[in-house]
């Protein structure tokens, strides 16, 4: 259940930073907006899988919590940072 939650809200993400991006450049801004996060989302999880269960034993699973929540728990705090400074802060100069 936590999964869908954090899919949700990549999902939301995506089209924040898609819609901004097209809203204030281009429609090609706002695709390269989602592929960015796409790949940032892939890569980052192919990265923190192996730290997930490093850290967790499988026998502290539950129907609720498993490895691979773990490993998107670990994904969200680097993409939240990430996702700040390219898409919510303001660029002034």
């Amino acid at each position: 259940m936590i999964e869908l939650l954090i899919f949700h809200l990549h999902i939301v993400g995506a089209l924040y930073a898609f819609t901004k991006n097209w809203q204030s450049r281009r429609l090609r801004d706002g695709v390269l907006a989602v592929i960015i996060i796409g790949l940032f989302f892939t890569i980052g999880w192919a990265l923190t899988s192996p730290i997930a269960r490093l850290i967790m034993n499988s026998n502290l699973e539950s129907i609720y919590f498993t490895r691979d929540t773990l490993s998107l728990v670990l994904l969200v705090i680097p993409e939240s940072i990430f996702f700040y400074f390219f898409f919510l802060k303001d660029k002034t100069n």
